[in-house]
């Protein structure tokens, strides 16, 4: 069963992006994987537009 817990499903799309693996250090013969290498950076810039949008859409 999927949990309701808002913190836990965004905990569980970050470690989705590292699950697909992470950046190492001196790795430089491959191209930058957005998803792979920027997985957290992701996740929060959309829950803080998520955030944005329900704070404006609640302000009306």
């Amino acid at each position: 069963m999927a949990s309701k817990n808002p913190v836990r499903w965004i905990i569980q799309c970050a470690d989705w992006f590292e699950e697909r693996g992470v950046y190492v250090p001196g790795e430089e013969n491959r191209t930058i994987d957005p998803f792979r290498d920027f997985g957290w950076l992701i996740v929060a810039w959309v829950v803080t537009l998520a955030v944005f949008i329900l704070f404006f859409a609640l302000a009306v």
